[in-house]
C-alpha cells in the first residue's frame, strides 16, 4: 500500500517528490561532515574502496553497512579522534543504488550516510588518451574568458576581489568562458584541452593559478560548479576533444580543510615543525624543498639530499603531502579515478612529477592505467637533460630498476633545444646543428612521440618573447614542433603572439587575459577585431598547420627522416604508407636555393607538392627556391 501511495503521489506531483527526497537525503547526510569519495562506481578491476569520514569523535563510533554486495573489511582510527577510515569491498554482483552507511555511537545518536554506488557510464577501454595524433591547447582558465560574471565574487572564500590590472589577482575567466570558445578551439584545429586546475584554491590571495588546492573534490565556485565542469567534458566530447585534467599529488594550499584537523601525525611532510609553528607559519621557518630532482636517479645522492628533495615544501604556503602514508596514498589515487569517472576525462597532467614519492608515483600511474588501458598522464619533469626525461617514460631500463608507468614525460629539452638553435647564429656546434641533434636524441626514450613537446607554457617566458620578438622563428618553432614524433601542447594567446617583454618569466604578465575574453575588450581575438596583421598572420598559420596535422597519418605515427643542416636550412621528412611532410627551416634573410638531389632516397623526384600554408603547388625538381626565412611545409603523394 506504501508503495502505491507514493507511486500516485510521484505521478500527480514529480517534482514535489523529487524535491522532497533530495531534501531528505541531504538533511540524512548533513549528520555527517565529510565523507570522500561522496559516492563511486560499480564495475572497477579493483574492488575496494576506502572512505574518509571526517566528524567530531567519529572514531568512537561503529559503522555498518547493511546491503547486499557491500562489505567493511577494516575500520582505521586515526591519530585525531575525528576521522575514521573504512575499507569496502564491493562484490562484483552489487547493483548500483543507494545504502546508509549507519555510525553507532554508544550513549550518542545514531549518525546515517546515504551512500550512493553508481553505474559506470561507458566501459573503461572506452576512455581514450591523447596521443601523438593530438594536439592540446593549454587554459589558464582565470585568464582566458569571463563566460559568468556573477560566479566572479564568492562570499565565503578568502579572497574575494577582482582587478583585472593587478597581474597576480584574480581576473574572472571560469569553465562556461572556455565552453563559450570552444568552436573558437575547435577550428584552430586543437583536439583536446588542458586547463590549470579548477579545484577549490581558498586561499587569501594569488589563488587563481589553481595549484593550491584546499578541496580534492569541488570546483572553484569561481570557475562555475561541477555541472559546468562535465558540461564542458560533455560538450568537447560531441566535437570529438578530450579534456584533460590538471592534477597535484605533491602538495595542497595551505588552507585545505584538513590543515585545522590533520589525521595523523605523518599527513604532510615536516608536519611536527608546521604544527609548533602554524601561528607564525611563514617562509623562514618552512622546510622548503631542496629542488635536487636528480636524486631520483643519481646513484651517489645522499639520503639528506633526497629527503630535502621529496620531503620538503614546495613553497611555504603548500604543504607537502606525505603520499608515504598509505591512507594519504589511496586518497590521492582514488581522488584521480573519481575525477577521470565523473567526467569522462581523456587524460591527466601532473604537477611537479618528481617531488613526490617516486614509488608512490609509480603505483599512482600503474593504478590508473590498469583501470583506464587507453589513458593517458603526463608528466612535468623540468629537466634538460633527456637523460632524466627517459627515466621517467614507462618501459625505461633504469640502472635502478625503476619502472614509472608514465606515458608522456613532458619535454623541456626539446623546448629549450629549438629556442637556442634559432636565437644562435649556425655554426658547427651552435644554431640549427642543436635542434638537429636534439632530434636525435630520440633513440635514448622508449617511445619519443609519447613525449608532450610545447613551445612555452604558463611557466615560462612566451615563446614570442624567448624569440626576441622574431616572427618568422616564432613560427618555425611553433611549425616544428608540431611535425616531429611528439604530442604538441600550444598555450593560449601563442595564435596571436602573445609576449611578456615588459617583465620576461614573470608568471602573472605570462598569463596575461586573452583579448576579446570580458565585454568591453577592444581586441578580441575570437572574432578577429583589432588584431593586427601579424597577429591574424600567426593565426592562420596555426590554424592551417594544426586542420592539416589532425588528419595527417604521416605526422601522427609517419617515419621521420631529418638532414643535417646546410647553409642555414634544417629539412625533415615524416613518411607513412603513401603521405609524406616536408618541414624546412630556412634561417637566412636573403633568397637561397636548396639543391634537392641530396634528398634523392625520399624517392619523390617528378612529384607535386603542395604548401600547406598557402595552398601553392610546385613539383619537385632539381631546386627548390627559398625566397624569405621562415618554415616551409610541404605534401604529396606517392601513389
Amino acid at each position: 500500500m506504501k508503495y502505491e501511495t507514493n507511486t500516485l503521489l510521484l505521478k500527480r506531483h514529480p517534482i514535489c517528490v523529487i524535491l522532497t527526497l533530495f531534501l531528505f537525503s541531504m538533511t540524512v547526510n548533513s549528520q555527517i561532515n565529510r565523507v570522500e569519495p561522496a559516492y563511486w562506481w560499480i564495475g572497477f578491476k579493483d574492488t575496494s574502496l576506502q572512505l574518509l569520514v571526517h566528524h567530531p569523535d567519529i572514531s568512537l563510533a561503529t559503522p555498518v553497512i547493511n546491503h547486499e554486495g557491500v562489505t567493511i573489511e577494516n575500520i582505521h582510527k586515526a591519530d585525531s579522534p575525528n576521522y575514521m577510515f573504512i575499507d569496502l569491498n564491493i562484490h562484483a554482483s552489487t547493483k548500483p543504488g543507494f545504502f546508509d552507511i549507519v555510525f553507532n555511537q554508544k550513549g550518542k545518536e545514531t549518525l546515517t550516510y546515504k551512500y550512493e554506488l553508481k553505474q559506470r557510464e561507458r566501459l573503461a577501454e572506452a576512455y581514450q588518451g591523447f596521443d601523438s595524433s593530438d594536439a592540446i591547447y593549454l587554459i589558464t582558465p582565470d585568464r582566458f574568458a569571463n563566460g559568468n560574471p556573477e560566479n566572479d565574487i564568492v562570499e565565503t572564500l578568502l579572497e574575494k576581489t577582482i582587478d583585472r590590472s593587478d597581474d597576480y589577482a584574480r581576473h574572472g575567466g571560469d569553465i562556461q568562458g572556455i565552453i563559450n570558445h570552444l568552436d573558437y578551439i575547435d577550428d584552430l584545429g586543437f583536439t583536446a584541452i588542458w586547463s590549470s586546475p579548477l579545484l577549490t584554491n581558498n586561499m587569501a590571495s594569488g589563488s587563481y593559478h589553481g595549484y593550491a588546492i584546499t578541496d580534492y573534490y569541488e570546483i572553484d565556485p569561481r570557475y562555475g560548479t561541477f555541472q559546468d565542469y562535465k558540461l564542458l567534458s560533455d560538450q568537447m566530447a560531441k566535437r570529438g576533444m578530450k579534456l584533460i585534467i590538471d592534477q597535484v599529488a605533491n602538495h595542497c594550499g595551505l588552507e585545505h580543510w584538513w590543515m585545522k584537523d590533520l589525521p595523523f601525525k605523518d599527513w604532510v611532510n615536516y608536519q611536527k615543525n608546521y604544527e609548533k609553528n602554524k601561528d607564525n607559519w611563514n617562509s623562514e621557518i618552512t622546510k622548503r624543498s631542496n629542488h635536487k630532482r636528480t636524486t631520483n636517479q643519481d646513484p651517489y645522492a645522499a639520503s639528506s639530499d633526497k629527503d630535502g628533495m621529496v620531503k620538503g615544501w614546495f613553497v611555504e604556503t603548500m604543504p607537502d603531502l606525505n603520499q608515504r602514508n598509505p591512507f594519504m596514498a589511496k586518497y590521492i589515487i582514488q581522488n584521480s579515478i573519481w575525477w577521470i569517472e565523473a567526467c569522462n576525462l581523456g587524460g591527466i597532467r601532473q604537477d611537479t612529477y618528481p617531488y613526490p614519492d617516486k614509488e608512490f608515483m609509480s603505483v599512482w600511474a600503474g593504478t590508473i592505467m590498469n583501470e583506464y588501458p587507453n589513458f593517458s598522464i603526463v608528466g612535468e619533469e623540468w629537466s634538460y637533460n633527456p637523460l632524466i626525461i627517459g627515466y621517467w617514460q614507462r618501459g625505461a631500463k633504469n640502472h635502478d630498476g625503476y619502472e614509472s608507468n608514465l606515458r608522456s614525460p613532458m619535454d623541456f629539452a626539446m623546448q629549450a633545444t629549438v629556442v637556442s638553435g634559432l636565437n644562435e647564429a649556425d655554426n658547427w656546434n651552435e644554431g640549427l646543428i642543436k635542434i638537429y641533434e636534439g632530434l636525435a636524441n630520440d633513440f635514448h626514450y622508449t617511445s619519443a612521440q609519447d613525449l608532450m613537446v610545447f613551445p612555452d607554457n604558463h611557466d615560462m617566458s612566451r615563446i614570442y618573447t624567448q624569440l626576441k620578438g622574431d616572427v618568422a622563428n616564432t613560427k618555425m618553432a611553433v611549425s616544428y614542433l608540431l611535425v616531429i614524433p611528439r604530442i604538441p601542447q600550444i598555450y593560449y594567446g601563442t595564435e596571436i603572439l602573445m609576449d611578456d617583454f615588459k617583465n620576461p618569466g614573470d608568471h602573472g604578465l605570462v598569463r596575461t587575459d586573452f583579448p576579446g575574453g570580458w565585454d568591453g575588450d577592444t581586441v578580441n581575438a575570437f572574432t578577429g577585431e583589432g588584431l593586427t596583421e601579424t597577429q591574424k598572420g600567426m593565426q592562420y598559420f596555426l590554424k592551417q598547420i594544426l586542420n592539416y596535422r589532425k588528419n595527417s597519418k604521416a605526422i601522427h605515427n609517419g617515419k621521420t627522416v631529418h638532414f643535417s643542416p646546410e647553409n642555414g636550412v634544417y629539412v625533415l621528412f615524416r613518411v607513412f604508407e603513401d603521405e609524406i611532410v616536408m618541414h624546412i627551416i630556412n634561417k637566412n634573410e636573403a633568397p637561397v636555393s636548396l639543391e634537392l638531389k641530396r634528398f634523392k632516397e625520399m624517392n619523390v623526384s617528378g612529384k607535386t607538392f603542395k604548401n600547406i600554408i598557402t595552398s601553392e603547388e610546385l613539383v619537385w625538381k632539381d631546386v627548390l627556391e627559398l625566397t624569405q626565412k621562415g618554415s616551409v611545409i610541404l605534401t604529396t603523394k606517392l601513389n
